[in-house]
């Protein structure tokens, strides 16, 4: 089971959850023209497990998540439709936005 990150933030349109699989912290992605790097400053939070994760993803207004357990989390429990997650070489990316 791979180790998820997740850093909650307060702001002025609501709840921003940022959440990724530990491994992916500090790599870089390509899809392309696309690159998507997983920067520390914005991703590194506390260890969480799925639990956790989907409580915070429940309050969240805005979520930002990458790597496949961090992504596969949100799609097993109705936050992101599978349709709309990008893959970037052996990794996930999804955002999620509750309007």
């Amino acid at each position: 089971m791979t180790t998820m990150l997740l850093r909650e933030r307060s702001t002025p349109e609501g709840l921003l959850v940022s959440v990724c699989d530990a491994e992916v912290l500090g790599e870089t992605f390509e899809n392309g023209d696309l690159s998507l790097t997983v920067d520390p400053e914005f991703y590194e939070g506390e260890t969480a497990d799925a639990e956790t994760v989907v409580a915070s993803l429940a309050e969240a207004s805005v979520a930002n998540l990458v790597g496949t357990e961090s992504v596969e989390t949100a799609i097993e429990h109705g936050f992101i439709d599978e349709a709309n997650v990008l893959e970037f070489e052996e990794t996930l990316h999804a955002q999620y936005l509750r309007m």
